[in-house]
């Protein structure tokens, strides 16, 4: 494990200050800070690129004149592969990856194969308001946000929204051409539509074992799940096996009326209503047995990072209350992983209609890019 010399003490000082429970320095001794660039990879959709580049990274740098950051965007997650063989090899070799922290679905899979920097509350202060369980399943990564796929719907032509998964299916066959989603290699509410269609068909035990490890033979349990899909194809909104190309198509396809229903994720959905291209009569809602997948989003410090210390320092800080308000309330529309009664009244005011204490987790990133391919092999214009 490479570890960096700083070239001030200052530096070592104040993060040593962080792993004493500081969170933020005077303004007079982070103006002596040397400089430290802090090298962020986030492998997600453009919402969360907005995120970072225009909320999250120049409050971090008010609160921390010192540090920077430098982004590395892979759309969709199309490189995570790549990028887990690159940190991989740097791991083994003992060389730097030229990443200091990851914000992508695969952070879960780096930990389980050692390869992530495991954080405490003495290293990481802020990280005692996170529940134990959340912090958990991160498996050595560390939750920053929380988000979840539901279902939209026109509550003028809709009057009584599924409830249930099988509510669901029913309601799409009895009103053919009303609901769609996106492809899932396009965005995550049509990947989570996916999942949870596939998760019907499986054992909880399969599901916890696509959750936690890479399994190519339990991936052909996906049959079943996968041909209902198909089937959907002459009721789904085109009838053709045509897909919006991504999250924010399925957004305009209901924001114009073109379809009734729709899966999506609760962050954009806001980002929508906010800017006023969501009418409206269209509602959110959860489903059940199973519902869509959601829950804590995960930040990644790699063992091979040599800028650990200001990589745990800007994690620290995007769990603190400042920076968990602008998840919530800025461009995302996000849901803390912190305890609501941190957060500005005025934000905590905006989550009292939001219930995600029954979502479930998605597949580990390597399953879950499978998932996507079988998709696109099996269900498409078949």
């Amino acid at each position: 494990m490479i570890k960096k010399k700083y070239a001030s003490v200052l530096v070592a000082a104040a993060v040593a200050g962080l792993a004493l429970g500081a969170s933020v320095p005077s303004s007079q001794a982070a103006s002596k800070i040397a400089s430290q660039t802090v090298r962020l990879y986030i492998s997600a959709d453009t919402n969360i690129q907005d995120l970072w580049v225009k909320s999250l990274i120049p409050a971090f740098k008010l609160a921390y004149p010192g540090y920077d950051v430098n982004v590395t965007f892979d759309l969709h997650g199309d490189h995570d592969a790549q990028a887990t063989a690159k940190i991989t090899a740097a791991s083994v070799l003992h060389k730097d990856s030229g990443v200091d922290l990851i914000d992508g679905g695969f952070t879960q899979q780096l930990g389980l194969a050692g390869l992530l920097w495991h954080p405490t509350p003495g290293l990481v202060p802020n990280l005692r308001d996170v529940g134990k369980s959340v912090v958990a399943a991160g498996k050595g990564g560390i939750p920053y946000r929380a988000s979840s796929v539901l279902l939209a719907y026109n509550s003028t032509n809709v009057k009584t929204p599924p409830k249930t998964l099988d509510e669901l299916l029913a309601w799409i066959k009895a009103n053919p051409g009303k609901f769609t989603y996106n492809a899932p290699n396009g965005g995550g509410s049509g990947y989570a539509f996916v999942q949870t269609v596939v998760d019907k068909y499986l054992s909880a035990k399969d599901l916890a074992t696509l959750q936690q490890s890479v399994n190519k033979p339990l991936q052909s349990k996906w049959a079943q799940g996968l041909e209902t899909l198909r089937s959907l194809n002459p009721y789904t909104y085109g009838k053709n096996g045509t897909y919006p190309a991504n999250n924010a198509e399925t957004l305009k396809d209901l924001g114009t009326g073109l379809v009734d229903m729709a899966s999506v994720w609760s962050d954009q959905f806001a980002s929508a209503v906010k800017a006023g291209t969501m009418p409206a009569n269209i509602k959110i809602t959860q489903i059940a047995t199973p519902s869509f997948t959601g829950g804590a989003s995960y930040l990644g410090i790699p063992s091979s990072s040599q800028n650990r210390n200001a990589a745990r320092l800007l994690a620290n800080w995007v769990l603190s209350p400042a920076a968990q308000n602008i998840i919530v309330s800025g461009i995302l529309n996000g849901m803390p992983v912190i305890p609501v009664s941190k957060l500005d009244p005025a934000v905590a005011a905006s989550l009292s209609d939001v219930d995600v204490s029954n979502l479930r987790s998605t597949y580990l990133s390597a399953n879950a890019n499978d998932l996507k391919s079988a998709w696109a092999a099996a269900v498409p214009g078949k």
